[in-house]
């Protein structure tokens, strides 16, 4: 079988890569050197997923290298070149919150690093796809101008508003806010775009919603509902930042999300996009999503309301993603936000 490089494979959507990829038959091999926990302390350490990918998966190896290190990754392209089947790209630096405080390595793992496996790609298996891991805050906070309309738990748009069913592809990056973070993984995702169109690389940037899944390392800075589950349960008390506890996040499950992987590698495009999320399937606010913890695990959490939202922060998002519903048709979620919450409190037990 083919190889399938995986970076950031230890990560939410790495490590979920690895095991599908691993169970149909690949040999997976990771690179991640956990920054995660350089980043976020020990809460976000990913050593301990990396070790049961290790015993849970014969066909998968890890590499500890840096997406910086162009060298470093060099000699994992040059061992497999032709052999390399797909390339899953989800390394990368996470936080808003980071970025603004350390732009430059930010900058440097998020587009630099990008631009390093694209290069690789070119050099050694350029007929293979390359799927990369992108984010809907490369639209900055423009979704904050709709016209949202202020409901008891939540915001919301208008049945007829033109984007009820959610935020698609053709929807602007300009004029806006980005964060650093965003403008960082801009440039990644229209790094990725740039090989295909430009130099025939079979590229794809998915933007991502919430991601979520039992194999997330939530922390404070990063990872909305699984930190919110986790904090909810141990602490019993949650900080609602901005907007009331209002703002809208669409939510996917890692699983549905690699299964995108798969439809892709199996019909591959020539720089594609794809808003990828929830959508009107999955989604929540904040109040919404601490409502579903207390009435699944039965215990009361303590609110606290800060007024001050974060710079960019969404106040509302739910992701349109007919596009890629169109294109690949096999395309089915499985998993809506009371079922990853489910998962999330039973992981956390």
């Amino acid at each position: 079988m083919s190889v399938v490089i995986i970076t950031g494979s230890s990560g939410l959507v790495g490590s979920e890569a690895v095991s599908f990829f691993c169970d149909k038959g690949f040999d997976v091999v990771g690179i991640d050197n956990n920054l995660r926990n350089f980043f976020f302390g020990k809460a976000g350490s990913t050593l301990s997923i990396k070790k049961d990918l290790l015993k849970n998966n014969k066909n998968f190896s890890h590499n500890h290298i840096d997406i910086r290190n162009y060298q470093g990754l060099e000699k994992v392209f040059k061992k497999y070149k032709k052999s390399i089947g797909l390339i899953v790209h989800c390394a990368a630096q996470p936080s808003h919150d980071y970025g603004k405080n350390f732009p430059n390595l930010d900058f440097n793992i998020n587009a630099a690093g990008t631009l390093n496996l694209l290069e690789l790609t070119k050099k050694y298996c350029a007929s293979s796809p390359f799927i990369f891991m992108s984010t809907n805050k490369v639209y900055g906070d423009n979704p904050n101008k709709l016209k949202l309309i202020e409901l008891s738990k939540r915001w919301e748009l208008k049945k007829n508003d033109n984007l009820f069913k959610g935020i698609d592809e053709k929807f602007s990056i300009d004029n806006c806010t980005h964060s650093f973070f965003g403008v960082s993984k801009t440039y990644a995702d229209l790094i990725v775009q740039e090989y295909g169109k430009n130099v025939g690389l079979k590229t794809v940037s998915f933007r991502g919603g919430c991601i979520t899944g039992p194999n997330h390392r939530g922390a404070k800075l990063h990872g909305f509902l699984s930190y919110l589950v986790k904090r909810s349960l141990s602490k019993k008390n949650y900080l609602l930042i901005g907007y009331k506890g209002k703002q809208v996040r669409d939510n996917i499950h890692s699983y549905d999300l690699v299964n995108c992987f798969w439809e892709f590698y199996k019909r591959p495009k020539y720089g594609e996009v794809y808003n990828i999320g929830g959508g009107r399937f999955s989604n929540c606010s904040i109040i919404e999503a601490l409502e579903l913890v207390e009435n699944i695990s039965k215990i009361k959490i303590k609110k606290k309301i800060i007024k001050e939202n974060r710079i960019g922060d969404h106040i509302w998002y739910i992701t349109d993603t007919s596009k890629f519903k169109k294109d690949y048709p096999k395309w089915k979620q499985k998993f809506n936000t009371k079922k990853i919450i489910e998962e999330l409190i039973f992981s956390n037990n």
